[in-house]
């Protein structure tokens, strides 16, 4: 006993899937199960990347014409 998944145990397990949901059904499995690891990927790359810091102000604020700067 090499490996626990061998060639003829992949193929009766997907033999009793394809019993057990028939053909009509394996797309919609098929389906499923793609969105639901895509979703993982991308949950996990958005995790794992950090966000990249708010860009600094280009300019700074111009005073309006007519206001003195307050003094304190």
């Amino acid at each position: 006993m090499e490996g626990l998944l061998q060639p003829t145990h992949l193929f009766f397990i997907l033999l009793i899937v394809l019993i057990i949901f028939g053909p009509g059904k394996l797309p919609d499995l098929g389906r499923g199960l793609g969105k639901g690891i895509r979703e993982f990927k991308d949950a996990v790359r958005s995790g794992s990347a950090p966000e990249p810091p708010p860009p600094p102000p280009s300019e700074p604020k111009k005073m309006e014409e007519g206001s003195a700067p307050h003094t304190s």
